[in-house]
């Protein structure tokens, strides 16, 4: 009976053994695969911050620790501070980065990025798979997977223009024109606001600024209505466009105050004016109509 409790025990120690043989391999492995990504990270790196980046990776004596840390400060300010400007210039600001190597050997690495931020009100995340391949003395880069997520609000404006950048891959196009739809978008809120705060007692803007409508009162004609309806359409192909238009809301009564020719002709009568004038010129025109049949 002890001889066979004791053979078990012995099957039972080899299996145990093994096992843990197999997880030192793995740790092993794994220890090596951290050590090759801080060499990489280390060798993407030029200057102080090769050097302070060299040290965290264990490349550096100890002595030279608060030197290495002093130089990774100065590199870290002069980064945020470029950052700073590149943000001023393109308008576009990111929160957060993540890079996860999928295949390193001696020519190609392939990684997988995770890319969020914002441009103006716009928020938005892409991810793709970043392909390298070094050939002779350059390198080609080519992008694959790529997927972008905009915030619901916009999903409207961009869903045609997303499923043709993500078939394309072409990440400089989708970032151009992000770029352009915020402007356009900008330019409509602080037109909406001005004209807000200049004729408070014509203008609201029930939604807010950054929406599509702004809401004309005439308040001797209860129900009586105009809607300035301001859209940003961005095509297939990139294109951004607005489009702006006058929608009358009068009801029977009103209606029987106006000849039903001249309320039916607004439309195409702003429209003539947008050609002439120029969005805000246009709609002041209009805007300055109502506050003058108030005043009479």
């Amino acid at each position: 009976m002890m001889e066979k409790m004791s053979e078990e025990n012995m099957e039972e120690v080899t299996v145990l053994e093994a096992q843990i043989e197999r997880l030192q391999a793995e740790v092993a492995a794994l220890q090596a695969q951290q050590q090759d990504n801080q060499k990489d990270i280390t060798f993407h790196f030029r200057g102080q911050m090769q050097d302070a980046m060299s040290y965290m990776c264990g490349q550096k004596e100890e002595g030279e620790k608060e030197k290495l840390l002093s130089r990774l400060k100065e590199e870290v300010e002069e980064l945020e501070e470029d950052l700073k400007q590149q943000t001023q210039m393109n308008g576009i600001s990111l929160n957060s980065c993540f890079t996860k190597t999928l295949q390193s050997s001696g020519r190609k690495q392939v990684q997988q990025l995770c890319i969020s931020g914002h441009c103006s009100e716009g928020v938005f995340q892409v991810e793709f798979q970043l392909s390298e391949v070094k050939e002779g003395q350059g390198t080609q880069r080519t992008i694959n997977d790529l997927n972008v997520v905009m915030d619901a609000s916009n999903l409207q404006n961009f869903s045609s223009f997303l499923s043709g950048v993500e078939e394309s891959r072409d990440l400089l196009l989708f970032f151009r024109t992000l770029r352009t739809f915020s402007d356009r978008c900008d330019d409509r809120c602080r037109t909406f606001q001005h004209f807000q705060e200049k004729y408070p007692s014509v203008v609201s803007l029930p939604a807010g600024c950054r929406s599509e409508v702004m809401t004309l009162n005439h308040p001797e004609l209860p129900g009586c209505v105009l809607f300035i309806h301001w859209s940003v359409e961005v095509s297939r192909e990139g294109a951004v466009t607005p489009k702006i238009e006058l929608v009358t809301k009068i009801p029977d009564t009103a209606l029987q105050l106006f000849p039903s020719q001249a309320v039916g002709g607004a439309t195409e009568a702003f429209q003539s004016l947008l050609r002439i004038l120029g969005p805000e010129a246009a709609m002041e025109a209009v805007i300055m109509a109502i506050s003058l049949s108030q005043d009479t």
